[in-house]
């Protein structure tokens, strides 16, 4: 049974996404100077933004299609990447959102922050409207940052110095707080493990064979420890 549209439901799926776009943001601005520093058009950024709308997913298939990879490696490596939406999906309240169209695009805007947003308790009672009112405002918002940081991108010379390892000292100040968050040691050390595997063995695919070695260990660790609960 869906919840009814109450009065003020779209207002507050936009005031429940406001966080996560400012959280955001600065990746979304990272993203579009990445854009607009390279040989595609700047603009090219927030029509990525728009079409994939998939966070760390944009940066990816950038560099693939910067290269001209295979459209196999791009699905691949998609694949990899998202195929925890999967079991997003499975707690997410989409019976509360009734119709084709609405259904399918509140699939589509799954993303990491509309899930922890909509996964909890409190949710399961919300309307239609709210789950997409909340959804649609942290699209925009993030398409907002992404060509914020396209345009921005222009007006900085190219080839200062640094510039092209900012984005990966991005990622590294994120891993380094996913650390200090869990404290786990075997995950970062297999990561690195596959990476360096796959650069061995891979050559130019070595961010699918690294993914895959990595999810493979992942799913090994899930049923080992699930193994080791029911004995």
């Amino acid at each position: 049974m869906t919840t009814p549209a109450r009065p003020g439901d779209a207002r507050a799926g936009l005031r429940t996404s406001l966080p996560a776009i400012l959280a955001t943001a600065p990746l979304g601005m990272a993203f579009g100077v990445l854009v607009s520093q390279s040989a595609i058009p700047w603009w090219w950024a927030p029509i990525f933004a728009t079409v994939i709308f998939a966070g760390s997913l944009e940066f990816l298939v950038f560099g693939l299609v910067s290269v001209t990879a295979p459209l196999a490696t791009i699905a691949a490596t998609a694949f990899l990447v998202n195929f925890r939406h999967v079991f997003y999906a499975l707690s997410l309240p989409l019976q509360q959102v009734h119709g084709r169209t609405a259904k399918a695009y509140s699939t589509f805007a799954l993303t990491d922050e509309a899930w922890a947003m909509t996964s909890g308790p409190e949710a399961a009672n919300w309307s239609r409207r709210r789950i997409l009112s909340l959804q649609a405002t942290f699209h925009a918002g993030w398409v907002l940052s992404v060509g914020t940081g396209a345009l921005a991108g222009t007006l900085i010379p190219v080839g200062i110095p640094g510039l092209d390892f900012a984005l990966t000292s991005f990622f590294l100040v994120l891993a380094m707080e996913a650390f200090r968050v869990r404290r786990e040691i075997p995950g970062p050390v297999v990561a690195l493990l596959c990476a360096l595997l796959a650069q061995l063995i891979a050559g130019d695919g070595v961010l699918l064979v690294a993914m895959g070695l990595f999810v493979a260990y992942l799913l090994v660790r899930y049923f080992w420890s699930r193994r080791s609960r029911v004995a």
